[in-house]
C-alpha cells in the first residue's frame, strides 16, 4: 500500500506500508543493527520513536516469544529498506508483519533508508509523520511540525509498571496484596534483595540481575524513597527508559533520597536520574546513539568495550562535581560520557547496554560488580 513519510524541515520519501492503511507520528531516529529488530521493536526505550533499520533486509529470521524485551511493541513505526516476507528459523512462531500488525503498529518499507539516514545525520532527529492516506509533502510536514517534540515529554509514565511484580524464574509474577515492607522478600535464600526502579527496563536486565544472584521486585517509577527504604532492599538498581530526564522530577527526588542509603547501579536512563541527582545537567544529542557497535572505553583498564546503546539523551560531564563524581568511560565516536561512579557512596552507573552483549561478553562484568558491591555492603 503506498505511504509517504514526511519530515518536520519539508523532506519527503515516497514509501509503502506493509502492513495496512495508516497514520503514525513521532520522532525518526536510525539504529544501525544488523539483527535484533525484535529487540528493537519491544525495547521501552524507544517509545514516541519512528525507528529506521540502516541495515536493508529486515523479517527474514521472523519472531518468536523469547526475544522480547517487555510486554508489547514499543516503537511507533518501523521503517526498513526491503520486508522480507519469506522468513527462516528454527525458534520463529510467525513473520514481522503479523506481529507488528497484531499490536497495530506500522511496518514500512522501499524506502530510501540510506538517504534518510545520511539526512537525519546531518540535520538532527526529528519529528516525522507517516500516512497512507496523505500523500501531500507540504501536508504531511506541516503536520510532523505539530507533534510534540522529544524534549520536555514524560514518557516513561507510558511503560512502567502500574504496580510492583516480582522477577522470578525467568518471568514476572504477580506482586501479593500486602503492605509495601520487608516481609515481602523471599527468606528462604539468600539471593541479594534488589529493588528495581522500572522507568522501561528491558527483560533481559532483569534476568542479569537474577542470574548475578538477586532477587528483584520491580517498582513503578513514581515510587517514593521511604516507600524503597520500607522494603529494606540491599540494594537499588536504575533502569532505562524513554525520553527527556528532565521533567521527570519524581523518579530524580526519588533517587537523591537514596543515594547513600545502599549501593546503586544505574543504565541508560539510570544514568541521567543519577546525575540530574547529583546535581549535574542533560542534554539532547543530535542524533543519538542507537545501535550494536558503539565503542566505549573503560578509563580504569583502558579497554574499549563493544556495545549496545538507545538513548537520546545524555549527561553533561561538566555540571557534575568532579570532587564527588570520578568519570569511568567515555564514548569513543564522541567523547560523551558514558559512565561514573561515586567517589563516597557505592554508586555507579553506564549510558550503555551491558544485558545486550554485542561484544558479546565485553561488558557483563558490570552485573557482577553490582552484586560484588551489594554482598560487601550488607
Amino acid at each position: 500500500m503506498k505511504a509517504l513519510l514526511a519530515l518536520e524541515d519539508g523532506r519527503a520519501f515516497e514509501c509503502r506500508s506493509f502492513t495496512g492503511p495508516g497514520e503514525i507520528s513521532g520522532e525518526l531516529v536510525f539504529n544501525t543493527g544488523m539483527t535484533g529488530y525484535q529487540e528493537i521493536l519491544t525495547d521501552p526505550s524507544y517509545r514516541g520513536q519512528l525507528v529506521t533499520m540502516t541495515y536493508p533486509l529486515i523479517g527474514n529470521y521472523g519472531v518468536n516469544f523469547e526475544d522480547i524485551e517487555s510486554d508489547r511493541v514499543q516503537v511507533s513505526a518501523l521503517i526498513i529498506r526491503e520486508y522480507q516476507e519469506n522468513y527462516s528459523n528454527f525458534r520463529a512462531t510467525g513473520s514481522l508483519a503479523g506481529y507488528l500488525e497484531s499490536q497495530g503498529v506500522m511496518g514500512i518499507d522501499e524506502l530510501d533508508t540510506r538517504a534518510l539516514t545520511r539526512h537525519i545525520r546531518q540535520a538532527g532527529a526529528m519529528r516525522a509523520f507517516v500516512s497512507t492516506q496523505d500523500l501531500d509533502p507540504l501536508s504531511l510536514s506541516a503536520r510532523a511540525a505539530q507533534i510534540p517534540p522529544m524534549t520536555g515529554q514524560d514518557l516513561v509514565r507510558f511503560v512502567t509498571a502500574e504496580k510492583p511484580y516480582y522477577w522470578k524464574n525467568n518471568r514476572s509474577h504477580p506482586f501479593p496484596a500486602q503492605r509495601m515492607d520487608e516481609s515481602l522478600w523471599d527468606r528462604d535464600t539468600d539471593r541479594l534483595r534488589v529493588a528495581a526502579l522500572d522507568c522501561g527496563v528491558k527483560y533481559n536486565i532483569l534476568r542479569c540481575l537474577e542470574n548475578a544472584g538477586c532477587q528483584v521486585l520491580v517498582l513503578p517509577a513514581d515510587t517514593a524513597a521511604q516507600t524503597v527504604k520500607r522494603l529494606c532492599p540491599d540494594g537499588i538498581f536504575l533502569s532505562n527508559g524513554p525520553g527527556d530526564p528532565a521533567p521527570l522530577l519524581y523518579a530524580v527526588d526519588t533517587v537523591r533520597d537514596l543515594i547513600g542509603y545502599k549501593p546503586i547501579f544505574g543504565i541508560c536512563l539510570g544514568i541521567q536520574l543519577l546525575g540530574r541527582a547529583l546535581g549535574g545537567k542533560t542534554f539532547k544529542l543530535k542524533f543519538g546513539h542507537h545501535g550494536v557497535n558503539q565503542p566505549v572505553k573503560n578509563l580504569a583498564t583502558g579497554k574499549v568495550e563493544i556495545t549496545s546503546q538507545n538513548h537520546g539523551f545524555a549527561v553533561d560531564p561538566d555540571t557534575l562535581d568532579q570532587n564527588a563524581v570520578e568519570i569511568t568511560h567515555i564514548n569513543l565516536n564522541d567523547d560523551t560520557l558514558e559512565g561514573f561512579r561515586h567517589k563516597q557512596y557505592p554508586v555507579f552507573s553506564v549510558q550503555y547496554h551491558p544485558e545486550a552483549a554485542p561484544g558479546p561478553h565485553d561488558a557483563g562484568y558490570l552485573f557482577g560488580e553490582f552484586a560484588r558491591m551489594v554482598r560487601d555492603n550488607k
